[in-house]
C-alpha cells in the first residue's frame, strides 16, 4: 500500500507561512514540494516546514529541499524545518547538509 502524499500551505502571521508535508518525499512528490516551497519563500520572509508527517525522504526530496533553501537564502527569506523525523535527520547528517537549514527542535516556536 502506498502512502498518500500531501503538501499544504497555511498562513501563520504576517510575512510567514507554514508548509505541512505528509507522506513520502521522493522522486514523484519532490517537484510538488519544490514548487510549493518556492512559491512560499517568494511570498514570505519566513517559511516553517512541518516535517512531522514525513514518512520517507530520498535524494530527490533532499535535492528539492536544498534547492529551495539556497533560493530562500539568496532572496533574504528563511526556511525552517520543524518536527524533523529521525529518517530525515539521519539523511541530513550523512550528507552533511543539515547546516543548509534552520532546524527547530521540539518545543521551539
Amino acid at each position: 500500500m502506498y502512502d498518500t502524499f500531501r503538501v499544504a500551505v497555511l498562513p501563520s502571521w504576517p510575512g510567514s507561512c507554514r508548509v505541512t508535508v505528509t507522506g513520502d518525499l521522493d522522486v514523484v512528490s519532490a517537484p510538488d514540494v519544490r514548487d510549493t516551497l518556492r512559491a512560499a519563500v517568494s511570498a514570505h520572509d519566513r517559511v516553517d516546514m512541518d516535517c512531522g508527517g514525513l514518512t520517507f525522504c530520498d535524494c530527490s526530496g533532499l535535492s528539492a529541499l536544498l534547492a529551495v533553501a539556497r533560493e530562500a537564502k539568496a532572496s533574504g527569506s528563511e526556511l525552517r524545518l520543524h518536527a524533523v523525523p529521525h529518517s530525515l535527520a539521519r539523511l541530513l547528517r550523512l550528507t552533511h547538509t543539515g547546516s543548509a537549514f534552520t532546524i527547530e527542535q521540539p518545543g521551539a516556536p
